[in-house]
């Protein structure tokens, strides 16, 4: 499902308009998105959390030569799926 599916499916189980189904879906986004940038996590109970990762800097290889470089520490994004959609899932 990509994001004009997902739209289309949000306006017909909310029974709003493409366009209204279209901003809530980006008004999520863009709030899902300030709240990890802040560092905070977004807990959807049954559904999952969304929240940022530190990954630690580490040694890796160029692949075209062999060089060992340094990947820089970085923070993640990451989801974890509450158990509610697990369920739904399996």
């Amino acid at each position: 499902m990509n994001k004009s599916e997902l739209i289309d499916a949000i306006a017909d189980s909310a029974e709003l308009t493409k366009a209204d189904a279209g901003r809530a879906l980006d008004g999520f986004i863009k709030s899902v998105e300030a709240a990890l940038k802040a560092g905070e996590s977004v807990a959807l109970v049954g559904f999952g959390t969304f929240a940022v990762k530190e990954r630690a800097e580490r040694k890796g290889r160029n692949p075209q030569t062999g060089e060992e470089i340094t990947i820089k520490a970085a923070k993640i994004p990451s989801f974890k799926a509450g158990k509610s959609l697990k369920d739904t899932v399996n």
